[in-house]
């Protein structure tokens, strides 16, 4: 399903994995906030893989609700590809994401649709203002959440919560892959969304375990960092990759160029009779100023041909047919109501 042709109101789209005990509570915490909405809608639960009886209870309380539908990954393939599957698959004008371990509640959706419709907004973005985790497991989000607001400039506090609404047009060929499901704002923000934050409830897991512990949170900030770089790049330069390859090779240029000509300049005045500019020693004959010169010059050519050689890419990624980062196993069509 593409989105050229919204047929609903409303997806709700709910990445899970190994949430069997989770499945029965949060269908009918589901039913019972978006029922009474008169809205046309769908519930989208995503099994990322799951080892354990998720897929089978999926389908028993599917049974019991209409407007459910399941997606099932051959394997784990990851948070950002079960949320490019619900973008992928949605038919709602509006997408509701959230985690399915029921630390979101599904009873803070009425009340983003309402701020989203009241404030025009684009983008209504969860805030764990209260949040119910230990100190050693909010510490990596607190760091990564500090570290996108001040490099991607973000305006929301809690990047890290899953529970959010988009219009469907502002992720609309969005192309999700590696670990980018943490900077979907960030690309709405730059297709000039307009964003909100909205504090939402936030409980204690009581079912299962997390996927990742306190240590594994740690272990994980280097690679967010990394991919926040890796975001900021295509932000800003993933259309024009010559700006930034070309200015680095411009200044390595300027700086070659420079060093060059005070080296020429003072070799040529040696030969009127003038002495050593800096030192002892002319320029010319210290290693280090006959070959800088001609290393930055180098450098500011493997610039210009990396931009060139990433322009060429960029124009190959643009104009290719695009191509997912999941494959689906089976599709349970919804209950009629």
């Amino acid at each position: 399903m593409t989105f050229e042709e919204p047929l609903l109101d409303l997806t709700v789209a709910v990445a899970l994995y190994n949430e069997e005990e989770s499945i029965p509570p949060l269908c009918e915490a589901l039913d019972a906030a978006l029922r009474p909405l008169g809205r046309t809608y769908e519930v989208l639960l995503v099994d990322d893989g799951s080892q354990d009886g998720t897929w089978e209870a999926m389908n028993a309380e599917a049974a019991k609700y209409p407007g459910f539908k399941l997606v099932r990954f051959r394997r784990n393939f990851g948070q950002t590809a079960a949320l490019a599957a619900g973008f992928d698959l949605a038919r709602g004008r509006v997408v509701v994401t959230m985690d399915g371990d029921l630390q979101n509640d599904p009873a803070d959706i009425p009340a983003m649709l309402e701020k989203l419709e009241a404030e025009g907004a684009d983008v209504v973005s969860g805030w764990r203002k209260d949040r119910k985790d230990s100190k050693i497991r909010t510490l990596p989000s607190q760091i990564f959440n500090h570290f996108i607001q001040s490099y991607l400039k973000l305006p929301i506090h809690d990047n890290g919560c899953s529970l959010k609404a988009y219009r469907r047009e502002v992720v609309k060929g969005f192309h999700l892959y590696g670990e980018m499901h943490r900077f979907v704002v960030a690309h709405a923000k730059w297709v000039g969304a307009k964003i909100v934050e909205m504090p939402v409830r936030h409980h204690a897991r009581e079912h299962g375990e997390s996927k990742y512990g306190a240590l594994f949170g740690l272990a994980k900030i280097p690679r967010v960092v990394l991919d926040c770089i890796t975001m900021r790049f295509m932000l800003k330069y993933s259309a024009k990759p010559m700006h930034l390859f070309g200015k680095i090779g411009g200044w390595c240029l300027l700086v070659g160029a420079l060093m060059l000509g005070l080296v020429g300049i003072e070799g040529l005045a040696s030969l009127c009779g003038a002495g050593a500019w800096f030192g002892d020693t002319l320029l010319v004959k210290r290693p280090f100023w006959v070959i800088a010169p001609f290393m930055f010059l180098g450098f500011s050519v493997q610039f210009f041909v990396m931009g060139l050689n990433a322009e060429l890419n960029t124009r190959t990624w643009y104009e290719s047919q695009k191509r997912p980062v999941y494959t689906i196993r089976e599709i349970a069509e919804p209950r009629k109501a």
